[in-house]
């Protein structure tokens, strides 16, 4: 008599577990306590980077206690965002301002146009990046 064939599952990596530190075993617990949409939101964290739930949670206490990670608001998260675009931005015109100055000491010569445009962009950059480390220095907490 055939046995009926197997449902196939999902091949899935088995869920990371905290290793052992050297430190010695763990044998303090905290009991952590979230409403149900708390907790689908660490859970759905947590499932991003294939740990189990408590594992997660102790890695991220870890890592904030002891300033690898540092938390940030949404509203900072984007103001980051905006630092990192800028960054990519500033590169930009830095390498336009060497193709001004390579032109200017190659030829002697750049039309206005150019000039001006290089310029706008070197201003709107600044602005850019004055408006985004002022809401950086707004939302600092100082540090005790």
């Amino acid at each position: 008599m055939d046995k009926p064939p197997a449902k196939k599952e999902a091949s899935r990596a088995p869920v990371r577990r905290r290793g052992r530190e050297p430190g010695g075993p763990r044998s303090h617990r905290v009991k952590v306590s979230f409403n149900d949409a708390e907790l689908a939101i660490v859970q759905e964290a947590a499932d991003r980077e294939n740990q189990a739930l408590a594992a997660w949670v102790g890695e991220m206490a870890l890592a904030v206690a002891t300033e690898r990670v540092v938390p940030v608001s949404s509203d900072a998260k984007k103001v980051l965002q905006e630092l990192i675009q800028t960054r990519g931005q500033l590169r930009r015109v830095g390498n336009n301002l060497n193709q001004v100055a390579y032109t200017l000491n190659a030829e002697g010569e750049m039309t206005d146009v150019q000039v001006k445009a290089v310029l706008a962009l070197v201003n709107e950059t600044v602005r850019r990046v004055d408006e985004a480390t002022l809401q950086v220095m707004r939302e600092r907490r100082p540090r005790s």
